[in-house]
């Protein structure tokens, strides 16, 4: 049985709902991909000797369940996100939020509970990707387009200064035509390329 966008959906933003306080909007993100991504390979891949993604003894999301109500859950779950990093040759992409930082997540009991509660979120049985069988299916492409068009409109900025709006994005490929390609020299070329939305949905 695969697992409901609408779901995923909705626990996402519940975490973002637990992050409330202490950064901007547009900073949740750095926090609960991580997440999401840690639990999307740790479900699909943990023990998986030809998985895509290694999922390294200490680096999965079991080992950050293990850590709710820890006094050092911040610093602890920092070293969970770097095993899995260097691991698939991933760092400097999946371990750039710090999850043991005050100013961001409170100190003492504010950031315990406050990342054991975000650990629980994404630890629920509506999330088990195990049981996901839409494998061709971007689901944590969506999850990102869905959380940028949501920051957008928390942060108070339009959603252009975050991303290319997937029906934007849709519209100038048919527009250029790009359907017609039939050769590979031609090729589409974003300036202004951040997340990447508008080269996925022309290709």
């Amino acid at each position: 049985m695969a697992v409901k966008k609408s779901e995923i959906y909705s626990k996402l933003w519940a975490s973002c709902d637990a992050l409330r306080g202490g950064m901007d909007a547009s900073q949740y993100k750095d926090y609960v991909l991580v997440l999401l991504f840690v639990k999307y390979v740790s479900d699909k891949y943990a023990g998986d000797p030809n998985g895509i993604i290694e999922v390294p003894a200490g680096g999965s999301f079991a080992d950050m369940v293990a850590l709710k109500g820890d006094k050092e859950i911040g610093e602890k779950i920092n070293i969970i996100i770097a095993k899995l990093a260097e691991a698939n040759d991933l760092k400097g992409v999946i371990d750039v939020a710090d999850f043991n930082d005050p100013e961001k997540l409170g100190t003492g009991k504010e950031m315990v509970d406050r990342l054991s509660n975000l650990v629980a979120i994404f630890n629920r049985p509506e999330l088990d990707f195990r049981r996901n069988r839409a494998e061709g299916d971007d689901i944590l492409g969506d999850a990102y387009e869905y959380l940028m068009r949501h920051f957008a409109t928390e942060s108070g900025k339009s959603k252009g200064q975050f991303y290319t709006p997937a029906e934007v994005s849709r519209i100038m490929a048919k527009a250029i035509g790009i359907s017609a390609s039939k050769s590979a020299d031609q090729t589409i070329h974003d300036p202004t390329c951040g997340s990447g939305s508008l080269l996925l949905k022309a290709r």
